[in-house]
């Protein structure tokens, strides 16, 4: 997961030890790809503990020679179907993410679902310098 991470070029970069520690602790909300027994996409997610209905998506990665195959929406599909009690998946994503963008805007047609994005966090948000606002695309129902 930190090396399709980190080859994503688009992804705040975790710690290695962050990312094991994820695959150990939220390997029911989460779901990794692999191809040839090599990790190739992953989709990071946790259950809000003030909203249990909602997944909230933290990170989505793709190496770059499985784009384009449609391999994030089908892992996205993945969680919705095997993640017990969430209808509401969210995710946060900066407007220079068109992929991200469309991947959720078409998750949200194909499971025929409300599409709502909200600004949730803005740059002065952040105590790192340059950081780009972050948008909620909350899904669902569903």
């Amino acid at each position: 997961m930190w090396r399709v991470a980190g080859d994503s070029q688009t992804l705040d970069l975790n710690s290695s030890y962050a990312y094991l520690l994820w695959a150990r602790d939220f390997a029911t909300t989460s779901v990794v790809a692999e191809r040839a027994g090599k990790v190739v996409g992953f989709v990071s997610g946790y259950v809000r503990p003030a909203a249990p209905r909602t997944l909230m998506v933290w990170q989505v990665a793709v190496d770059a020679d499985q784009r384009g195959h449609g391999l994030a929406g089908r892992m996205l599909d993945h969680l919705a179907a095997h993640v017990p009690g969430v209808d509401v998946p969210e995710t946060t994503i900066t407007d220079d993410n068109a992929a991200s963008r469309a991947l959720f805007a078409g998750f949200a047609r194909s499971h025929d679902a409300q599409h709502e994005e909200i600004d949730l966090f803005v740059t002065a948000h952040f105590p790192d310098e340059g950081h780009d606002p972050e948008v909620l695309h909350r899904i669902g129902p569903f």
